[in-house]
This record gives C-alpha cells, structure tokens and sequence, in this order.
C-alpha cells in the first residue's frame, strides 16, 4: 500500500434472492414466501451485507411480467424481510410503482437494471432517500442481445455510468453505486474485457458493483458448465473484480464468496 494512502475499505457482498419462475439460475426455488423469508436469513447468516429481492427474470429473453404481478411477488417477502433480518434490502427492479411500494415496505435500495431510464424512478428514490445501483443495458431484457455492438464497450458503458450518475446526483440521490452489467447487451468477450478492464471504471466517484454470479458468459468458456456448477468459476470473476476497483459483488453463493474477498482484502491491505 502506497505511503500514507487510506485503506480501502472492506469489500462488500450482496446476496440474491429471485422470487421468480424462470431466473436462469435459482427461478422457481424462493415461490414460497416461506423459501424466500428462509434464504434471506441464511444468506444474512452467512454474512451478507445486502440482499437483493427481484421479482422479474432478467435473462435474455424472460416474460415481462406486470407491475402487479411483480409486486404480488415480492411485496410481502420485503415487508418479511425487512422486519427479521438486519441487512439493507435492495428492491431489483426498473418499475417506479414498484420501487416505491417495497421502499414503504422496508427497502432502503433499488437496483435499477435500466440505469434510471425512468425520470419518474429517479423521483421515487430520490423522494424516499434511497440508494440506487445504475445498472448499465442497452433494450430490455427481452431484446437486448440484439443490440451488442461497442467501439470500446469499456468506455461507452464508462460514459454511461457517469452520465446516470450524475443525474441521480442532480435529483438529490446521495447513496449512489454503478454497476457495468455484465451479461446484459453484451458479448462473452465484451464481459471478460470488462472485468480485465474494471480499473478504468474505477476513476468514477461512485462504489463498482459487479454481478458475474453464475452467468452465461462463465458456461461459455471451454468446460461449458451449467449455472449451478460455476461456482468456481463467479469466484474467479470475484477476485478478478475487486482487485481490479469492484467495491461490492452480487452473487448467489455469499458463503464462499465472503471467504474468498476476506483473502483479497487481506492481499489488497498488506
């Protein structure tokens, strides 16, 4: 560590919960209020310092779902959670009405997959003093494999970044985390570019969170392993992230992965 330079602080990991039918990895298993209220608190046991509740499949090609029908989903499992566990709860969505409703219910972030498209989220975090996590895509979900063309897919999603930075700033937004969405309009080779280049998102003013949890550009190398046994592989991106600039990862896995920043931090302070 250079000569009088303050320390980073601590990595932090977010944990995932999907209360939803088709997520790629975990879609089906958290239904049941029950199952989801149970996998908050053992993620929390195990050590997370935030979860994240989403209630829409983000993968390539997933059913857009209403807002009712997302709220249906997720509603009674913040107002749950937040009432038995003691860790921040991030609201995973880009729906304004359903950010403000699970903000009521005892969320404190939104995790916004479209980066504040919406003025009208903007004002929903900015009215309740939430945290957001700008999330960069281009399309939807539904379309946005269609659309994976970058000159320098580094950059564009830097300028990205800052440009929904600062208009959470210009709202009043103080708690503010920028995420370059991985596996979201974008190639393998444009995710594995991204964590090799994470440094140069690191100049930004905001915390880097970074989400390789299981995704689909981890099966695509040679051993083309399925979601559930890349859990080496997310752990491989993990490290790559944070000593690269990554401030908090979200993953499915907090266990092992709360074990393996514990070494990176201790590698970064040393």
């Amino acid at each position: 560590m250079t000569h009088g330079a303050a320390p980073r602080p601590l990595t932090q990991v977010m944990g995932v919960i999907n209360v939803t039918p088709d997520s790629f990895s975990d879609g089906g298993r958290f239904l049941r209020l029950e199952d989801a209220v149970a996998q908050a608190i053992r993620l929390a046991e195990e050590g997370a310092d935030y979860l994240d509740i989403g209630g829409e499949s983000s993968r390539p090609g997933a059913a857009e779902v209403s807002e009712q029908q997302e709220l249906d989903r997720v509603a009674s499992v913040i107002e749950r959670v937040a009432r038995e566990v003691d860790v921040p709860i991030s609201i995973d969505t880009y729906k304004p009405r359903v950010a403000a409703e699970c903000l009521e219910l005892g969320a404190s972030w939104v995790n916004d997959i479209t980066g504040l498209e919406d003025p009208e989220m903007v004002r929903v975090i900015s009215r309740a003093g939430a945290g957001v996590v700008i999330m960069h895509m281009k399309g939807r979900p539904q379309t946005m494999q269609a659309d994976v063309q970058y000159d320098d897919v580094v950059q564009e999603v830097r300028a990205f970044l800052e440009e929904r930075g600062e208009r959470a700033r210009e709202a009043g937004i103080e708690q503010v985390v920028v995420d370059p969405g991985l596996g979201f309009a974008k190639t393998a080779a444009h995710n594995l570019e991204i964590l090799r280049r994470l440094e140069e998102l690191a100049s930004l003013e905001w915390p880097i969170l970074v989400g390789p949890s299981r995704k689909s550009f981890l099966g695509s190398l040679p051993s083309g392993l399925p979601p559930e046994e890349r859990l080496e592989g997310t752990l491989a991106a993990v490290a790559v992230a944070v000593m690269n600039g990554a401030a908090i990862v979200r993953v499915h896995d907090v266990a092992e992965t709360k074990r393996v920043v514990e070494v990176l931090d201790a590698i970064r302070s040393a």
